[in-house]
């Protein structure tokens, strides 16, 4: 397999009038290569949605960096808020894989909201029906696994993303949105991240309704022989 690049972006804002995001997201190294990245979206929004998406996370986060996988992992966070909140709270949670050990893109979805893949110029719906984690004993995530290769996008995001404009009777066109910013493959993932969480405030007139966060993976072939692992942020205060 040719050299790849694993880009990741992360675009989030909190819903209108609210001073906390009800959304959390956070990355960590596979013990074996690779990297995870868990995004959970609390029950309702504000401080309490913060409380229960932290607890999600740091589950499942420790979880994967003990070497548990993916399927495991959203299995056993979800025995631990069930257990722990009997029953009465959900988050929906997603984590996303770059397993060097077996090469592949490993995608577990507790959901309503789909994910968005696109490999070169098809796009492919992530929506099989599953349940948020939490509430039902029995609760189990879809996993989808998918070969590292080249022109790929993975785009993951909440409600306040998938419900975006949905007051005026709109919704957001995803697919026509990287259609159109990414014609090459070579758009990098952050200007994609921005470009969706702006199109989705565009809908909502500035006010969403929503916590609402995009993830943005790609999967590009390196374009130069740099070894240099990068970790960039930005955090308004």
């Amino acid at each position: 397999m040719s050299k790849l690049e694993i880009q990741v972006a992360v675009a989030k804002v909190n819903k209108y009038a609210s001073q906390e995001s009800g959304d959390t997201v956070e990355v960590v190294e596979r013990p074996h290569g690779g990297i995870s990245i868990v995004v959970a979206d609390g029950q309702r929004s504000g401080r309490s949605a913060k409380l229960i998406s932290n607890l999600v996370v740091r589950k499942a986060i420790s979880l994967l960096a003990e070497g548990i996988r993916d399927g495991a992992v959203a299995r056993a966070t979800h025995d631990y808020l069930l257990t722990l909140r009997g029953g009465k709270v959900s988050a929906e949670l997603f984590i996303v894989s770059v397993d060097l050990v077996s090469q592949t893109l490993v995608i577990s979805r507790n959901a309503r909201c789909p994910i968005l893949l696109r490999t070169g110029p098809d796009f492919f719906w992530l929506d099989d029906p599953v349940e948020a984690v939490g509430i039902h004993r029995n609760t189990k995530p879809a996993i989808t696994e998918r070969t590292l290769q080249s022109a790929l996008t993975l785009v993951v995001f909440t409600d306040g993303i998938w419900s975006a404009g949905s007051l005026s009777g709109t919704t957001i066109d995803l697919p026509g949105l990287l259609t159109a910013l990414d014609t090459t493959g070579e758009t990098p993932a952050a200007t994609l991240a921005d470009a969706i969480l702006a199109e989705a405030l565009r809908l909502d007139h500035g006010r969403p309704r929503d916590d609402a966060t995009v993830l943005v993976l790609k999967l590009v072939a390196a374009t130069a022989d740099d070894n240099v692992r990068r970790l960039t942020m930005r955090f308004p205060i």
